[in-house]
């Protein structure tokens, strides 16, 4: 994709904060240092516009990124990180809860994981939480460049193993260094906002000639 425009919009801690212009949104997550803020600023070709640390644990809201005037990127705070006090963490999940449950603009998570580790129990929750929220999820291997390329099946393997990924779910190896996966991840998340536009329930006109309404099946998105 030919990004024309990428900003920075809102660091938010609840609804209240959450744009409502209606922009599918796709949220990132993934434990604390797995190369998030990296990929972002990959995939927006704007070096710094999200901020890297050495420091895990430093994202403590969802971090509002859009793209083209046509998507937001939502980043989510880094878990598995045992150094942040047990109360935020609570605070982060109750947060990250209502947003995965409750935003309707939600299309899908893309999760990253460690290329070169197995996916701990964290991610292995992350995903099985996810899957029973009935959330598409496409699994982004990062720092591809950190292992040879001859290696890639191998680690990838155990990736698909340990989350037991379902047959519909992607698995994309990407650096941010080398810029490996980056046209596939965009070729995914392109794909998958279509197909989930032309499959989307159609306007229902009010008979009596008021403001149409889409018609919703529930909070979780599907």
């Amino acid at each position: 994709m030919k990004i024309t425009s990428a900003e920075f919009v809102i660091s938010a801690v609840g609804p209240k904060q959450y744009p409502t212009d209606g922009l599918p949104e796709i949220a990132l997550v993934g434990r604390s240092n797995v190369g998030k803020s990296s990929l972002l600023n990959k995939m927006m070709n704007r070096k710094g516009l999200a901020r890297t640390s050495s420091k895990p644990g430093k994202t403590q809201t969802l971090n509002y990124f859009r793209v083209n005037n046509l998507l937001y990127f939502v980043d989510f705070p880094g878990y598995g990180y045992a150094k942040v006090a047990k109360s935020l963490k609570q605070q982060w999940g109750k947060m990250i809860e209502n947003y995965l449950k409750q935003r309707k603009e939600l299309r899908f998570v893309i999760q990253l994981v460690d290329i070169r580790h197995a996916p701990s129990k964290d991610d292995v929750a992350m995903y099985d939480w996810c899957k029973e929220i009935g959330i598409p999820t496409v699994v982004v291997a990062t720092k591809g460049d950190k292992i040879a390329r001859g290696r890639w099946l191998q680690h990838t393997k155990v990736i698909r193993e340990q989350l037991k990924m379902r047959g519909d779910d992607a698995l994309i190896i990407f650096s941010s260094e080398t810029g490996q996966g980056r046209d596939e991840l965009w070729g995914e998340i392109v794909r998958r906002l279509q197909r989930q536009e032309e499959t989307a329930p159609e306007v229902e006109q009010d008979p009596a000639g008021g403001t149409p309404e889409t018609a919703e099946s529930g909070n979780a998105p599907s």
